[in-house]
């Protein structure tokens, strides 16, 4: 028995329109449970706290700190306290610090463990050069989740004493910094809905000329995206979230959800224009656009699960988001989408908008003049010159890839009303010292041994020789009740994640600590915030190339069994990378570069997010093969029955231009509604993706496939005899004859 007979979506949306109510109240059982997990456990899958699980030097570290020295990291927190006209040896400068203190203070042990001011400790690092700045610092009780959630009440605080009096006050440090990072990215969110969703309507009614029609898949998209962080919430019990899966759900969501139900609603009308009844225009669709969708489904998947070996949980939890939300996507599209049209029939084609949707849902006989026929007739007449001038034009546009830098964009690069930008930038104008990351070195061993005490000396006067890290401002050598695990800290210059700050570190692992404790019987580990980030880039650089190995062998293996073809694969994937490269070199050109930033309204940065670049391969190596899977389904659909290549490339080209050119722009628009948000990640990632999709369907999916196509000719199809024994799964079924239907009826 083939694959083909154990699953089909045929049957799957028999099965749903013949009892269309039994399946909607499935699915409304579904989103009812769905919303309940959202509401009850969502809030607890979701973490604040990006985690590296291949246990790195900088994780053992802090885990040894953890379990034998001073428990789980504290997380500080520095009030910036600063006036134009006063010092703090002004009465009026210390009873404003005296109150802010009482009131945080004042919250509870609970919510504050401990805290201080220059007014008792008389703390020269505590106030600035010119007196007109001093620092309240303190330490909140637990760990980064929770202290993110209790922190709002002190951000409110400070929120409502800045500007009292003519003074400025902030806050600065991780719990305030995570927690106006999570608001801006629910910020984001609301921000990309309001202008995403809006515009994708538009451009639906103008494809399908149909108010009914226009609403069905947003309305699919919906559903997907409340069943994915339904069950985000369920799994997130097991395996935590970062927050950011939220955005990335939703972006995903509306994106292929309106997608994949675009392409089920366009081919169920072009059935109905036919002539069919609304049962044969399902059995037709579950057979040849809903197989689409699913193969498509199937591909996003495989690339988004690239992700999943990725040993960091930013990786793992956007890949398992998105998996999520493209499965209902599928789900949704497979099963309730038919028993929705099947109900609609004929009024699917309600509240019609004069002027627009005459093509789209229509078959194509190739007569008629139009864009896309001039489009078809030009790229097939002059395949050459397509290829040459357009890849040309993807491949100078991947150029500024080779200048490509990647980091951590910190609190600087975020909007002007952050609070914890406000208070990063007193601190680096004003406290040199207060910006600089704290470096712990843990030792585990005889710490109270004179080898370990002399190698510790050692250390410091090799730090103190070295400009990037300031010695003099070393904590003394901490030491267990056991005397087995030591802690000294050492601030590191820079910003925790910049080059300066970076360089440093590599050399106390590789030099100075090897050199130090040469001969001693120790392990040195070197943990903080820079070792992380360090750490961090380490996993980029090993993982990208298994990444890229194992997501184009994955996806070249799927598209050979699916299009029976070895040539069609190879060409898709080679294409697919132009379009990254492509998206990769206009990201570094807009923001590293700078060109058009302002325009566009982008924050224009140094570097590229570290995690960018890979998650972007892997979602858009997914989502551009939307379009291929639905262009080459036409055209393979169409050469079965011709045997005609240049024929049927032309016609699948005809009659998908302009769906695929209609379902980019929606993708263009949900992307580039998130582009619009004030986060420099989000606007890295929505232009991204936005750019990308694009351009891969109007030059690459709509030109570049067809011209080489065309060129390449009957070779498009060879299929070498070794591989017969591959599992014959066509992504486009045959067309179903009403004598083959059983039990449908008329409308």
């Amino acid at each position: 028995m083939s694959f083909a007979s154990k699953f089909s979506t045929q049957s799957l949306a028999r099965i749903c329109t013949r009892r269309p109510w039994i399946t909607i109240a499935i699915w409304g059982l579904v989103l009812v449970a769905a919303l309940g997990l959202q509401a009850r456990f969502l809030s607890d899958a979701l973490t604040t706290e990006v985690k590296l699980t291949n246990d790195p030097e900088s994780i053992r570290g802090e885990n040894l700190l953890a379990e034998r020295l001073r428990g789980p990291r504290p997380i500080h927190e520095v009030i910036v306290v600063q006036s134009d006209t006063l010092t703090v040896d002004n009465a009026a400068f210390q009873e404003r610090v005296h109150g802010l203190f009482g009131q945080v203070m004042g919250l509870g042990h609970d919510i504050v463990v401990s805290g201080g001011h220059y007014y008792q400790s008389n703390d020269p690092s505590l106030v600035s050069a010119d007196r007109g700045s001093t620092l309240i610092p303190f330490i909140m009780n637990g760990e980064l989740d929770d202290t993110t959630e209790d922190v709002e009440v002190i951000l409110d605080l400070v929120a409502k004493a800045n500007g009292e009096d003519g003074f400025f006050v902030a806050i600065f440090g991780d719990a305030s910094f995570a927690f106006e990072s999570d608001e801006l990215a629910v910020s984001d969110i609301e921000q990309g809905e309001r202008f995403g969703v809006p515009m994708a309507l538009i451009i639906l009614i103008v494809l399908f000329g149909a108010v009914l029609a226009a609403i069905i898949p947003i309305a699919l998209a919906a559903v997907a995206i409340i069943v994915a962080l339904g069950a985000t919430a369920l799994v997130g019990q097991v395996f935590e979230f970062l927050f950011f899966v939220t955005l990335m759900i939703t972006m995903i969501g509306l994106a292929v959800g309106i997608d994949y139900s675009l392409i089920v609603v366009s081919r169920f009308r072009e059935e109905l224009n036919k002539g069919r009844s609304k049962y044969e225009a399902i059995e037709v669709t579950g057979a040849t656009a809903s197989r689409t969708v699913f193969f498509s489904g199937l591909t996003v998947v495989v690339a988004l699960g690239g992700m999943l070996i990725i040993p960091a949980t930013v990786f793992q939890s956007l890949g398992a988001g998105a998996i999520l939300v493209v499965i209902s996507a599928v789900l949704a599209t497979l099963t309730l989408l038919p028993a929705v049209l099947v109900l609609m029939g004929h009024r699917i084609n309600a509240l019609r908008v004069p002027f627009f949707g005459r093509r789209v849902g229509q078959s194509d006989s190739g007569a008629g003049g139009g864009y896309w026929n001039l489009l078809t007739k030009t790229v097939m007449n002059h395949p050459v010159v397509a290829l040459v001038f357009l890849g040309g034009l993807m491949l100078a546009a991947a150029v500024p890839l080779v200048d490509l830098k990647t980091g951590f964009n910190g609190v600087e690069s975020m909007p002007d009303r952050i609070q914890a930008k406000s208070a990063f930038l007193v601190l680096e104008e004003k406290f040199s010292a207060g910006v600089a990351s704290s470096t712990d070195i843990v030792i585990e061993g005889d710490v109270g041994s004179v080898e370990v005490q002399q190698a510790v000396k050692r250390l410091l006067v090799l730090l103190e020789a070295d400009f990037d890290f300031m010695a003099g401002a070393a904590t003394a050598l901490k030491v267990n009740d056991e005397g087995e695990v030591g802690l000294v800290s050492v601030p590191l210059a820079g910003t925790p994640s910049g080059d300066r700050a970076i360089a440093g570190l590599e050399r106390l692992r590789h030099e100075h600590i090897p050199l130090a404790f040469a001969g001693v019987d120790a392990k040195v580990l070197v943990t903080g915030d820079t070792a992380f980030s360090m750490d961090f880039f380490h996993i980029i650089d090993t993982y990208t190339p298994i990444v890229f190995a194992v997501v184009l062998g994955l996806s070249l293996l799927l598209l050979t069994v699916a299009f029976r073809s070895i040539v069609v694969p190879i060409k898709s994937i080679i294409l697919n990378l132009l379009s990254v490269g492509a998206a990769y070199g206009l990201m570094v050109l807009v923001f590293q570069k700078g060109v058009g930033a302002e325009l566009l309204g982008f924050e224009q940065t140094e570097i590229i997010e570290a995690w960018i670049p890979l998650f972007l391969f892997s979602v858009l190596f997914g989502l551009s093969m939307d379009y291929h899977m639905f262009l080459l389904s036409r055209i393979r659909e169409r050469y079965d029955i011709t045997k005609d290549n240049a024929e049927s490339v032309a016609f699948g080209l005809r009659s998908t231009a302009s769906l695929i050119t209609g379902a980019a722009l929606i993708m263009v628009a949900v992307f580039g509604g998130f582009a619009a948000g004030d986060g420099v990640s989000n606007q890295q990632v929505g232009f991204g993706l936005a750019v990308a999709i694009f351009l891969d369907a109007t030059i690459v999916r709509s030109i570049l496939v067809p011209a080489t196509m065309r060129l390449l000719g009957p070779t498009n199809w060879y299929f070498p005899k070794a591989l017969h024994w591959m599992p014959r799964v066509g992504i486009e079924g045959d067309e179903v004859s009403p004598a083959a239907l059983a039990g449908s009826g008329d409308d």
